[in-house]
């Protein structure tokens, strides 16, 4: 994550898919969608699509975490919580979003995903790392502040 002030990122809003332009030094619980008025900040992970899934990938700049998970999935269920809590904390500086692979099989699979769970990490329009299997607590956290500190 960039700190400069003068940097703007286009952001796919969580809630109707809008690009909005924000600068990367402000906090997203700051900011609103200039369609829908909803916040660009998602203090509880957002349930996507194969379509917002295709609108983050080719259009956002910004930070944003994809957990790839299925319902049947134990381990996507021991991670929830710990990824829920990492969303609270981190919600002011970087996006949260599940993908069901049930649901969505094919965007999952144009993500390369070959188990769940399977975290996925953009910055800049870029994936900046990827993770499979399910940290929990403190570990999740951890990975996703060491994933955008290494960007930097």
């Amino acid at each position: 994550m960039s700190t400069q002030s003068d940097i703007m990122n286009r952001l796919v809003c969580p809630a109707c898919g809008a690009l909005n332009r924000a600068q990367s030094s402000r906090k997203l619980s700051n900011g609103a969608c200039g369609r829908c008025k909803e916040t660009l900040a998602t203090p509880i992970p957002v349930e996507i699509n194969a379509i917002l899934l295709e609108r983050l990938r080719s259009r956002d700049t910004g930070a944003f975490v994809i957990d790839v998970w299925a319902p049947w999935c134990g381990p996507c269920r021991m991670m929830a919580p710990a990824y829920d809590k990492a969303a609270a904390q981190l919600s002011d500086q970087i996006r949260f979003f599940k993908l069901n692979s049930d649901e969505h099989q094919s965007a999952a699979a144009t993500l390369g995903i070959r188990g769940v769970p399977t975290l996925i990490a953009y910055d800049g329009g870029t994936q900046i790392g990827h993770k499979s299997g399910a940290p929990t607590g403190d570990g999740l956290i951890k990975w996703i502040q060491t994933t955008f500190t290494k960007k930097d």
